[in-house]
């Protein structure tokens, strides 16, 4: 019997590539026990289900994908993969916005470098993810804008949905099938996230207060996601505003909150670019006006 999505599993699984399913049609993770995981976020608990589970195993890939017509997500972090997501203007809420491709070819030729050939596949908005191999021993994090406008990676905490998946928007394709590239030096030095500051809690008092964080993260994710319309957006900037302390003090990296509450947004209904704005405004408050941990009671 003829299974696109299960060859693509398949192939993707050759690759070394950890799979796992996605919902029918659609970009969200579709394993028992992650309905609370908030897409490129941790899931209640501060556990990602999703990373946890995907799989290179084709006996268990034919398993999953012989029950329904999966889509295909792959866990990049488990996979040894940096993926460079380059979106289009209208995740920004306008057609004059640059285009993540152009963004980040500027920024390649800032550091003296052309754009890296690699594996590259086509998404349905017309936007395009680069894959690299990264280094080993090392976790990169996923972001969100961090390089530059519209360009996203996915690391570890992440996942993208891989080609041969297809949405009510189109089909997700590769466009280049050659084997992934590592990351470009420049592009690793750039991601590597900074040392720890010296003079740091003890070890129970920050595991604490990690473990605390990824609570409250989890928390005000599945809040964000259950929003009513009318409060979403609201909803989405007391969160922001709520876990901006947790990224000040050093609990939770500025790129998790980010992304959790960012894919928490859009399953609520509100718009890509609609979720960065009040995500950008409510953190840099956040931050800037928590920059000392209040003693706990």
């Amino acid at each position: 019997m003829n299974n696109p999505l299960l060859s693509a599993a398949l192939e993707a699984a050759e690759r070394g590539w950890h799979v796992f399913p996605l919902r029918p049609g659609t970009k969200r993770p579709a394993l028992h026990g992650a309905k609370s995981c908030t897409g490129t976020g941790p899931c209640a608990g501060g556990h990602v289900k999703w990373e946890q589970r995907a799989t290179t195993d084709p006996d268990r890939i034919r398993a999953a994908w012989s029950r329904a017509p999966y889509n295909v997500g792959i866990a990049t972090g488990p996979s040894g993969l940096l993926v460079v997501d380059l979106d289009t203007p209208e995740h920004k809420g306008s057609s004059d916005a640059p285009d993540g491709a152009a963004t980040f070819q500027a920024l390649c030729e800032r550091t003296g470098h052309a754009v890296p050939t690699t594996y590259r596949t086509r998404t349905p908005s017309g936007g395009h993810h680069l894959y690299f191999t990264a280094p080993a021993g090392q976790r990169l994090p996923s972001t969100v804008e961090f390089l530059a406008d519209s360009v996203d990676t996915r690391a570890w905490g992440g996942y993208v949905v891989a080609a041969g998946s297809t949405t009510p928007a189109g089909d997700y394709e590769a466009t280049d099938g050659r084997e992934a590239a590592p990351v470009p030096g420049w592009l690793q030095t750039t991601l590597r996230p900074a040392p720890k500051p010296s003079g740091a809690p003890s070890v129970a008092v920050t595991g604490q207060s990690r473990r605390y964080a990824d609570v409250a993260l989890a928390n005000e994710s599945t809040n964000v996601a259950r929003a009513q319309v009318g409060e979403r957006e609201a909803t989405l900037f007391r969160a922001a505003r709520a876990l901006g302390r947790f990224v000040a003090w050093g609990d939770l990296p500025r790129s998790v909150v980010e992304q959790a509450l960012q894919e928490a947004g859009e399953s609520a209904g509100l718009t890509a670019a609609e979720c960065r704005s009040t995500l950008r405004s409510a953190l840099n408050w956040s931050v800037a006006h928590n920059t000392s941990r209040r003693n706990a009671a």
